[in-house]
């Protein structure tokens, strides 16, 4: 049986949230991290609070963002887990494939990611993944079986499909949405791994 892990990004591989980090080059890291907590929570729909988001960051150099998400700490123990699972480990995430891509570096494996474009400092926003069809594209590619760990509310297109589901609480508690759609709750790096190598 051949299986993918498909892992969320934000607040699962890295120990905290990436846009956050960014806002604070602007002195707006607070109103960041409670619009991303609202998203996460399912009270703002992702699509939009995404597109406001690239509005207010899409002011900071994108030199300026690589070097912040290059020093954004990933947890040690999935880290690890997906080096070694480099051919079937893979990134969802709906941040952009421009603001991800040092992490997805670091992790060398691969990702699925919305995508923009810098037009001379102008950010442009060219596509918001469904995660849902990160896993599609992965069962056309032959996977049997799809392992989906996520934290947030747009996690659950990518849980309800997947074959097992995992609500991962490692930064924060996972999103009642995300809860419900899961098979296991888990709040740990180094006990998501052990159920994963033990799948």
């Amino acid at each position: 049986m051949s299986r993918a892990f498909c892992f969320d990004l934000d607040g699962t591989i890295t120990a905290t949230e990436i846009l956050p980090c960014v806002a604070s080059e602007l002195g707006v890291s607070d109103e960041i991290a409670t619009l991303t907590r609202a998203t996460m929570d399912g009270h703002i729909d992702f699509e939009s609070s995404l597109r406001l988001r690239c509005l207010v960051l899409g002011q900071v150099p994108p030199e300026r963002v690589d070097a912040i998400v290059s020093h954004v700490p990933l947890n040690d123990a999935i880290l690890s887990f997906i080096q070694a699972h480099r051919e079937n480990a893979f990134i969802v995430t709906g941040n952009l494939d421009i603001w991800i891509r040092t992490i997805a570096d670091r992790c060398g494996c691969a990702a699925f990611s919305s995508q923009a474009t810098y037009e001379g400092s102008q950010l442009r926003l060219q596509k918001i993944l469904c995660k849902a069809d990160a896993v599609a594209t992965l069962r056309k590619r032959g996977f049997d079986e799809i392992v989906a760990i996520g934290d947030g509310a747009n996690d659950v297109p990518m849980l309800s499909v997947a074959d097992i589901a995992i609500a991962y609480g490692g930064v924060h508690l996972p999103a009642a949405p995300a809860r419900a759609a899961a098979h296991y709750i888990i709040h740990e790096g180094e006990t998501l791994c052990r159920l994963l190598t033990a799948l």
